[in-house]
């Protein structure tokens, strides 16, 4: 059967209707656009593995249920159950990902931390890990839409998709992740201060 002339709906069905084999080709078609999304937020190929792996039994179990009924839509569905899965992670192992993606973007650059002298270094170090952890504080959406962008590297569009949300949204749920970012290291430091 050709079934690389199918479309991921065709392939569905297929799939649903007891052929196996058209499952290996949906996977075959996204696995590296899925994995790849995955490695981007994880930064680590066997937790990415494993993630990816969770990710397609999650996509077999739902198809098996009959629960699938995204028309056309595949592959965002597919992403953002992997992105999900990672926020999951994220959420049991209580940490946040590294905060300098790959093309060198610094959240501190955002958030106007100047650079200092070597005295603040460890003052750095010390905010460094409290911002991680402030993240967590943020509404999850804010949190989702940081997490994706900073750690995933996705574009907003993309992350409109993803989150089913549009363009506009996205950005300001960046905005406000931002703000309240600021306004929680300026409470740390006033903390710090008194």
């Amino acid at each position: 059967m050709g079934f690389h002339l199918k479309t991921d709906q065709e392939l569905i069905h297929l799939y649903i209707n007891g052929t196996e084999a058209a499952l290996t080709e949906l996977i075959k078609r996204h696995k590296s656009r899925i994995y790849t999304s995955i490695y981007l937020l994880v930064k680590d190929e066997y937790l990415a593995e494993d993630i990816f792996q969770d990710t397609f039994i999650k996509i077999i179990n739902t198809l098996k249920a009959g629960k699938y009924n995204e028309e056309g839509k595949f592959l965002p569905w597919a992403l953002r159950i992997g992105h999900n899965l990672v926020i999951d992670h994220y959420r049991k192992q209580k940490r946040s990902p590294v905060i300098v993606n790959s093309d060198g973007f610094d959240i501190f650059d955002v958030l106007g931390i100047a650079d200092e002298s070597t005295e603040d270094k460890m003052v750095k170090e010390q905010t460094y890990s409290d911002i991680k952890k402030l993240i967590h504080h943020l509404p999850s959406e804010q949190k989702e839409v940081l997490i994706m962008r900073h750690f995933g590297e996705l574009s907003f569009k993309e992350i409109a998709d993803l989150t089913n949300v549009s363009i506009n949204t996205a950005l300001g749920r960046m905005r406000y992740a931002l703000n309240n970012l600021r306004k929680m290291i300026a409470e740390k430091e006033m903390l710090l201060k008194s």
